[in-house]
């Protein structure tokens, strides 16, 4: 079962200097996940021809990453952030990625043969982060490749994770992440994301009721410190989460997302799937850095 992964990766570095340059991002830190626990999982983005996406490129393909499909652009290269977090593990970031080579991957040659082989995917994944970054055309590539997977069979999840500052206004915002949600047959939402995208006070019952409206087959909410909730018609079931130590938050819903995944390819039972989920969180939130090493 091959898994294909479309966002941008950045490099990462802590703003209390304790740790260095790496690398992240939303879709990356759940893709790399995903491989460390035997998924077949292609990576679909674009970096530079410089020294450092050399490196990055090789640390995806130590960590079983399918880089067959991470592109090169000629004069961009990857975009950074940097992670300051407070004594309660909340993080927060500054980002330098305006003319990342990710924002310009699919105007690349390459992205032409790069949705051929994901059209064949078990699972495509992405996140409203992985529709910010791209220019109209791109979205609706991505989009169009979701619905060319759906229709084939394949199972296509969604992470509706909201910046405000890479969207032009809410309302264009809120517009394309409903495109994905129709698209989408898992659904992976965070009650925070969808109440700012929204911009409503709302209940997971209501973000539930909203996404299986708009044509998701099973949605599941990340609420923080309520746990869980999942929704399919005529079904909504609430998995409480379990106290844990939070050293740095960053990563926390990719590795959910990641756990998640994981364990509903391999066909264990939902509720089964959100425990390999908050599992995976916890481990990552007790941890320094949005993708901690095993």
């Amino acid at each position: 079962m091959t898994v294909f992964v479309f966002g941008e990766a950045m490099l990462e570095f802590h703003g209390d200097g304790g740790e260095g340059l790496r690398y992240g991002g939303d879709t990356l830190n759940t893709a790399i996940h995903l491989a460390r626990d035997g998924h077949d999982v292609a990576y679909v983005t674009a970096l530079g021809m410089d020294a450092i996406s050399d490196a990055m490129i090789a640390a995806w393909q130590a960590e079983g990453i399918d880089t067959r499909f991470v592109l090169r652009h000629p004069t961009r290269n990857p975009g950074i952030y940097a992670i300051h977090v407070d004594n309660s593990g909340e993080r927060s970031f500054l980002y330098w990625r305006d003319q990342s080579a990710a924002r310009a991957m699919f105007e690349l040659p390459g992205m032409a043969a790069a949705l051929k082989a994901a059209e064949q995917a078990s699972l495509l994944y992405f996140s409203l982060i992985s529709l910010a970054i791209l220019p109209e055309a791109g979205r609706a590539a991505l989009l169009g490749l979701a619905d060319a997977v759906r229709s084939a069979g394949g199972q296509v999840a969604y992470d509706s994770n909201f910046r405000r500052n890479l969207w032009p206004s809410i309302a264009v915002a809120r517009d394309t992440s409903w495109q994905a949600v129709r698209l989408a047959t898992i659904g992976l939402p965070t009650n925070v994301d969808e109440r700012q995208l929204q911009e409503l006070d709302l209940t997971v019952d209501q973000i539930g009721a909203q996404w299986l409206a708009h044509g998701c087959a099973d949605v599941v909410i990340k609420a923080g410190e309520q746990g869980c909730y999942h929704f399919r018609t005529g079904v909504r079931e609430h998995f409480a989460a379990e106290r844990a130590v939070v050293v740095d938050s960053s990563g926390a819903g990719d590795a959910f997302n990641a756990g998640f995944l994981s364990a509903y390819l391999k066909g264990h039972k939902l509720q089964d799937a959100v425990s390999s989920g908050q599992a995976l969180a916890r481990r990552v939130i007790g941890k320094r850095g949005a993708l901690p090493a095993e």
